[in-house]
């Protein structure tokens, strides 16, 4: 008994997750209690389905591990319902089983694995085709396992909440909550990480700043809802323009920025920066219907700049500088030049 309470404590001490606990306590349990089939359950009671995760089996009995059966037919909700915990004459008591049955299970002895709201998740089991007895220390052992493989279960299910959790925190502080797109914070560490990567590798990254022009006035004429609707759509159409490779962000109120790694050679660069500016022209120009709203709507204003490696902060303030000049040269050319 020493031997296997050292055993245990190493077991609880080590396992880093389901697997690495519940096998070794599989084993143990195999010699506290001399059954054939040691084995561990998952319960899913909306879809009806008990499923073997670990077996260990020994004997002359072979439960596969992986197995669903359905839940209203197992030994293991009769032993909960009529409150027993073992049998010697499985066949007897409940021949009308048919997964026992085509097992041979003749001695089944189960302990519930419970949430900590006390919701039943599991069984820790064991069983044999033979008929046999089983001692206090046989009921003790599975009593500590099950609870043991129970509290580890809501650690992991604990540990994966906070895991979702962080990440879903991660994301809403490097996402714009109206687009949906990435927003300033996460532009620039973008940005960084494609202008360290240019320093490397000799090329350059092209870097775009996108105004829409004539949003205040959308906004104060037809009101904040028709304003968000206008932004949402934008979005979603510059969104079109930009490939997987590259990131199109919400940086202010009415104004997008885009970053997008691009080859070594100046002319491709300048090439790749040029198309991206007529293309956000050109997928932004158009008629929008939003509400009961119709907006014909003549484009933004991006200044799309191909850069060597230089700050994040210069990379963006050439960008603003290009989409200025554009803004400027488009004010000149009339309401629809450009």
């Amino acid at each position: 008994m020493e031997l296997i309470l050292e055993r245990l404590s190493e077991s609880v001490a080590t396992a880093e997750n389901l697997e690495q606990l519940t096998r070794p306590l599989l084993e143990m349990l195999e010699l506290i209690t001399g059954l054939e089939s040691l084995y561990l359950t998952s319960i899913d009671e909306e879809a009806g389905l008990q499923s073997v995760d670990f077996v260990r089996n020994a004997g002359e009995l072979v439960i596969p591990e992986g197995l669903s059966v359905p839940w209203s037919d197992t030994l293991c909700k009769r032993c909960l319902e009529e409150g027993r915990r073992y049998t010697s004459n499985a066949s007897e008591i409940w021949g009308d089983s048919q997964a026992a049955r085509a097992l041979g299970i003749e001695t089944y002895a189960s302990a519930p694995i419970r949430a900590s709201d006390g919701e039943i998740i599991g069984t820790l089991c064991g069983a044999s085709k033979r008929s046999q007895p089983l001692g206090p220390q046989a009921f003790s052992a599975l009593n500590i396992f099950s609870k043991l493989i129970g509290h580890h279960i809501e650690r992991e299910r604990l540990l994966e909440e906070l895991r979702r959790s962080n990440e879903y925190l991660a994301n809403f502080a490097l996402t714009d909550a109206l687009t949906g797109l990435p927003n300033r914070r996460a532009l620039h560490g973008e940005l960084g990480r494609l202008l360290a990567r240019a320093t490397r590798d000799e090329s350059h990254v092209v870097v775009g700043i996108i105004d829409l022009d004539d949003f205040k006035r959308i906004n104060d004429s037809y009101g904040h809802v028709v304003g968000d609707q206008f932004l949402s759509e934008c979005s979603k159409r510059l969104s079109g323009i930009v490939r997987d490779t590259d990131m199109l962000a919400r940086v202010g109120g009415d104004e997008f920025a885009l970053v997008a790694p691009c080859p070594a050679s100046a002319t491709q660069a300048h090439s790749l920066a040029d198309q991206l500016q007529k293309r956000a022209l050109a997928a932004t120009r158009g008629v929008y219907t939003l509400a009961d709203v119709t907006i014909d709507y003549a484009g933004v204003s991006a200044g799309v700049v191909a850069v060597r490696p230089v700050s994040v902060e210069q990379a963006l303030e050439l960008a603003d500088a290009a989409m200025y000049r554009e803004k400027r040269q488009r004010k000149q050319s009339g309401p629809n030049g450009g």
